[in-house]
């Protein structure tokens, strides 16, 4: 009507850029920044068991954003992820046993294993689904074989040693000091996967999923995306296998099996396919579960309940049973993952008292 003023309502984007900005609201940035600032006291706080476990989150959520650049963001399937996170500890533990500084051994580990996973992402120019899956486990199964069989590059039965962490000669030790390191290639790399779907090639990953046909009708190159998101998957293990190394200072090729592949596919599932924040949300939540299992058969061991179910102060037993059912449970009821629940609690405060 003349003369009145009319207030835009909703959530206007007027431009391309507003569309896929990182941040929604000034709001969301200053908590995130408030929230780095905090997580820095961490080491002054917490004592060296839950900082321990927050350097695990760190280290095992970088590798677990390379996988949701494949399976969440690509649609492509691999459950070959944790052979590529120990391919990037091994080279980066030989790195630094041939005199180059660990500083420059941690980024080189993430190219030389993104070679490797270029390689073995080959077969997904030409197959998808199950056979897609069976290609990657071969692919677990054969790096797996060279860990154990190259004694040069691995040690072979016998651990390979990884130097500490140093920069300008400086060399950091134990948890207080490395949680900054990884911390600091933490906020690295969700950075640059949260900027990659920003760009040309990111939405292209994401059209590739969506409807890979109409992604081909419109010049996208099947073979050259489907291949690329393998290699920036194992760039990312890579790095999150370096700080695996040079944190245990210590690599051995028992740790890198097909479960801990599995383990790694739960962590984006249980956070969210396709969420950068989703990815940090679910490897908390596998890395604290264990935990918080122990503790509770811990503290059921010799009572009523293990009497009871004939175990006698063998409950613990039952910590590997509970940590899949929980993840089955979750799965049914939460099929979109925690980030996705997290948007929900947010758009009802947001909306509130009005959220139906």
């Amino acid at each position: 009507m003349a003369g009145q003023t009319l207030l835009p309502a909703g959530d206007y984007r007027t431009s391309y850029a507003a569309d896929t900005t990182v941040f929604p609201t000034t709001t969301s940035r200053n908590m995130l920044i408030l929230g780095i600032v905090l997580v820095c006291f961490a080491p002054y706080v917490l004592k060296e068991y839950a900082l321990s476990l927050l350097i695990q989150i760190g280290i095992f959520g970088i590798a677990a954003l390379g996988l949701n650049i494949v399976v969440g963001f690509t649609g492509q399937i691999s459950i070959g992820h944790a052979a590529f996170f120990g391919f990037g500890a091994f080279t980066s533990a030989y790195l630094s046993n041939h005199h180059i500084p660990v500083f420059f051994c941690i980024p080189l580990a993430g190219f030389v294993t993104a070679l490797v996973g270029l390689i073995f992402g080959l077969p997904a120019a030409r197959l998808k689904g199950l056979y897609l899956a069976i290609a990657t486990l071969a692919a677990q199964f054969i790096l797996l074989d060279f860990f154990g069989r190259a004694e040069w590059f691995t040690g072979g039965s016998v651990p390979a040693l990884a130097e500490p962490f140093s920069i300008f000669g400086k060399v950091l030790r134990g948890d207080k000091q490395y949680f900054y390191v990884v911390l600091a290639y933490l906020i690295v790399c969700y950075l640059l996967v949260t900027n990659l779907m920003r760009t040309r090639d990111g939405r292209a990953l994401v059209a590739v999923r969506d409807h890979y046909l109409s992604a081909e009708i419109m010049g996208i190159n099947l073979t050259k995306y489907r291949t690329l998101s393998f290699g920036l998957a194992a760039f990312f293990a890579g790095i999150g296998g370096a700080l695996y190394a040079h944190y245990n200072q210590v690599v051995s090729n028992e740790g890198f099996g097909i479960d801990r592949s599995i383990i790694f596919l739960a962590m984006i599932i249980i956070g969210g396919l396709g969420s950068t924040m989703g990815t940090l949300m679910g490897t908390a939540f596998m890395v604290l579960l264990p935990e918080s299992m122990e503790w509770i058969s811990s503290s059921l061991s010799g009572g009523a309940i293990d009497h009871y179910l004939g175990l006698k102060n063998n409950i613990s037993f039952l910590r590997e049973i509970s940590i899949g059912v929980i993840i089955i449970v979750f799965l049914i009821f939460e099929p979109d993952g925690l980030a996705h629940r997290w948007r929900q609690i947010k758009a009802y405060w947001k909306l509130y008292p009005f959220s139906h």
